[in-house]
């Protein structure tokens, strides 16, 4: 196995992957029972660098990115993500607007409008993973769905890669 280098930037997101195994799954915001699967791209190449463990749908993603395994090969890299991991330490999150209703500062503003742009790069790689109809209704017992979603990034990347 090729380990990427540390200065490459990744960027992390969970979906919700609706099961029909409620072993794994939980019943989920999107009123269905589903498995919350962690995925980290790179920023650069929007290649997947790493998959989590599948956990239940109804945790909360800073849960689900310490208990799912995702932060270990993403360690000691700089990783993105989204307003949902405020209390992780670990990751770049968009600023918060000021309790007392003030407006964000130009240069924080600035900063947010960037992190957006980079950070819907996972948006759409979870958009292409999806594609797959495996992943959007799946039908596998809930122990294999990291395999399956192993199986489905590894076709993203090697079509990523294909068109460039």
């Amino acid at each position: 196995m090729r380990h990427r280098p540390k200065e490459q930037v990744a960027i992390v997101d969970g979906t919700l992957i609706p099961t029909r195994d409620h072993c794994l799954a939980a019943p989920s915001k999107n009123y269905r029972y589903s498995a919350n699967l962690h995925v980290a791209i790179d920023a650069n190449t929007r290649l997947v660098i790493a998959l989590g463990d599948p956990q239940p749908g109804n945790r909360n993603d800073t849960i689900v990115h310490r208990t799912s395994g995702i932060d270990q090969p993403l360690a000691g890299r700089d990783v993105m993500a989204d307003a949902a991991y405020r209390s992780n330490r670990e990751v770049f999150i968009p600023y918060r607007k000021p309790r007392d209703g003030s407006e964000l500062p130009a240069w924080k503003r600035d900063y947010n409008a960037w992190h957006r742009n980079v950070r819907a790069r996972v948006e759409h790689c979870l958009v292409r993973l999806k594609t797959y109809k495996i992943l959007r209704d799946c039908r596998r017992a809930g122990r294999t769905l990291k395999v399956t979603a192993a199986g489905i990034a590894h076709l993203h990347n090697i079509a990523l890669a294909g068109s460039t």
